[in-house]
């Protein structure tokens, strides 16, 4: 009887959307996880406009925050000068608001994806300091000031270190100078001062880049500067980072003060290609079909690595859960994740807790055992 009553709920379950994790275990990554740190997924359009429900339904069901993948990154949300598109974000939002779901806004200063007119005037000439400053002015004002009071934080700087530390030759650094980081976190706190603020970047289990990280947070801190939280980036791969760096990251980060936030989460199951590195965009590689070698599956004993490195990252959130205030997958299912494209396009790829059926993988019974403990 009771077998009988498990598959009736599950066929239920299943009309409904809601994919049930197994028989043993009904519960759900928000139901045991978000106890302690909220556990997020970034959300494309088609999902936040719930063209794909079932996809939409999976956010629903084992999320409880939301991050934009890109319609409020620069290019997207603020095309022209004088004109911003709108339609998107909001969606994004009052997804979130419908739903009770934590909205993370996705960025206000970032080299890539930034506004196409941001660095150069109507001649196509360089623009001023100043003039660049007025516009990063009015491009955070205008989009934190819209979403006051409804965006639980913002990525105000994205990706402005190079792995050695030194700070990243983006337009913005060779048109401000570093102060542009500081008058970021000064416009975004002005727009909504109830709003948590944060730098987020990749590739932080580099000691020069952690330590750099770690220095203008000090710095825009002991300056008055409101800073929230440590975005670390954490596109993975099975061999890749070095979890114990990793680990010394979260702690120097908490040690600063902030809070600790993994905020792009995903597992890259392909091979490299020769001299790829981190996570940086502008990386692109002619495909070849010894890079795309799972086209129909994984096969078990990468299967088995890849469940395995995401069981070892969270025993990692697990023992620093009083350090970390977000968990964020970066993308819903396989079928729509950026890996299959970055930083060969065409690839299949098999990088998040969600497959191409729209049902959770084992691995995710497996991470909610770890945290009923």
């Amino acid at each position: 009887m009771r077998r009988n009553i498990i598959f009736f709920l599950a066929c239920m379950l299943a009309v409904a959307g809601v994919s049930p994790l197994s028989a043993k275990n009904n519960k759900t990554l928000k139901d045991v996880l978000g106890k302690y740190f909220l556990i997020g997924t970034a959300m494309n359009v088609d999902q936040i406009w719930e063209r794909n429900a079932d996809e939409a339904n999976i956010v629903k069901n084992n999320f409880n925050a939301v991050v934009a993948e890109n319609c409020m990154k620069g290019e997207e949300i603020h095309p022209e000068e004088n004109r911003f598109f709108w339609d998107d974000a909001d969606r994004l939002v009052k997804f979130a608001e419908d739903n009770g779901l934590a909205v993370t806004g996705h960025c206000l200063v970032w080299h890539s994806q930034a506004p196409v007119w941001m660095f150069t005037d109507e001649r196509g000439d360089t623009v001023s300091r100043d003039v660049l400053i007025d516009r990063i002015h009015r491009h955070i004002s205008e989009v934190v000031g819209r979403y006051k009071g409804r965006i639980l934080g913002w990525d105000v700087v994205n990706e402005i270190f190079n792995d050695d530390g030194t700070f990243r030759e983006s337009p913005y650094y060779r048109i401000i100078g570093p102060e542009f980081v500081e008058l970021a976190f000064k416009f975004a706190h002005e727009a909504d001062p109830d709003a948590e603020l944060y730098i987020n970047d990749y590739s932080l289990s580099y000691p020069a880049k952690r330590d750099a990280v770690c220095r203008i947070v000090r710095k825009l801190k002991s300056e008055g500067y409101r800073v929230d939280g440590i975005g670390m980036q954490s596109h993975n791969g099975l061999d890749y980072p070095d979890m114990a760096e990793y680990e010394k990251s979260i702690d120097a980060f908490a040690a600063c003060g902030v809070k600790v936030m993994v905020t792009e989460l995903d597992v890259n199951v392909l091979p490299n290609p020769k001299k790829f590195g981190g996570a940086d965009i502008n990386q692109n590689f002619k495909y070849a079909d010894i890079l795309n070698p799972y086209k129909n599956g994984l096969p078990k004993d990468v299967e088995k690595q890849f469940e395995q490195r995401y069981l070892d990252l969270f025993k990692i959130y697990y023992r620093h859960r009083g350090q970390i205030s977000r968990v964020t997958l970066w993308g819903v299912t396989d079928t729509k994740s950026w890996l299959n494209d970055f930083p060969v396009p065409g690839r299949v790829n098999y990088p998040l807790l969600f497959g191409r059926d729209n049902k959770p993988k084992p691995v995710v019974d497996k991470i909610i055992e770890i945290f009923k403990k």
